[in-house]
């Protein structure tokens, strides 16, 4: 693919980005520099639609949302890879879908059979079948407090935005494999990170919640641009008119892009990103 030809997007081409949280949009000590923050702020303000696409559950997004002036201005955030919708103003959920019953207890039985612990997330908190190494990073990483559940697989199947596998990546390969065999396309799954697998509704991924939102808005994909970096990005990327991964990301997520960035987050990829092709300064 000839990559050059996006040289010329400009402000008049791009009317939505959607940047997904963590390696991305945040820098390593999750924080947005002021040069970032000041470029996503000046988009808005031109009258370019801002979206927060991220794994992280709303209360964690709204915390830079508010960084972001999102609280004062018309935009979304689309947690849970895609099954929750929020309008960044109001704080209204617009579009919601939880795994069903069956397709959840599968997953949760096919995971415990295997030896690996199951989490999901509610009402801000996550909720564990048992304690991890890996679930002790992602409570430092969300700040989410960790709540150990005895009957953790009625839980699960009394309904769930998604479901999160933690484990020791050699070993989620072969456990990624079982859930296609077994679940089919009865849910959507990837690995948001090496040591996390996850299983989401059908048909649920940030790629359907950015056309469900483009739809409403009245947006054509060819103005929308999409920035990631993790296979939870590559929907997204490869739906927008202007995908873009970032250098720091996934080698195969950056294989579906059609531009990658020269900097990485620690290093205001994106700010420079929107700069270029979005206020056309580049």
């Amino acid at each position: 693919m000839d990559k050059s030809r996006y040289i010329g997007y400009t402000l008049t081409m791009i009317r939505m980005i959607a940047l997904d949280l963590d390696d991305t949009l945040l820098r390593s000590d999750l924080s947005i520099s002021f040069r970032t923050r000041s470029a996503v702020k000046r988009a808005a303000a031109a009258g370019v639609l801002v979206v927060l696409a991220s794994g992280r559950v709303p209360a964690s997004m709204g915390q830079f949302g508010k960084l972001l002036g999102m609280r004062r201005r018309r935009g979304y955030y689309v947690c849970h890879n895609g099954s929750l919708i929020m309008d960044s103003l109001t704080g209204n959920t617009l579009y919601e879908i939880k795994i069903p019953r069956e397709t959840a207890l599968i997953a949760y039985d096919l995971a415990a059979a295997e030896g690996f612990p199951v989490q999901i997330y509610e009402n801000e908190q996550m909720y564990i079948s048992r304690s991890n190494e890996y679930t002790n990073y992602d409570q430092k990483l969300t700040g989410l407090k960790q709540i150990v559940v005895d009957n953790f697989r009625e839980m699960a199947g009394a309904g769930c935005y998604k479901l999160l596998v933690p484990g020791d990546p050699m070993l989620l390969a072969p456990l990624l494999s079982l859930f296609q065999t077994y679940l089919g396309d009865d849910a959507t799954l990837f690995t948001s990170k090496p040591y996390f697998l996850e299983v989401l509704p059908p048909g649920t991924d940030k790629g359907a919640a950015l056309a469900w939102i483009a739809a409403k808005e009245g947006i054509p994909r060819e103005e929308v641009m999409a920035v990631g970096d993790s296979m939870n990005d590559e929907a997204m990327i490869r739906w927008a008119g202007f995908g873009v991964a970032m250098c720091n990301g996934d080698k195969q997520v950056q294989a579906a892009a059609r531009l990658v960035t020269p900097k990485t987050n620690d290093d205001d990829g994106v700010a420079g990103l929107i700069e270029r092709y979005v206020l056309g300064r580049g």
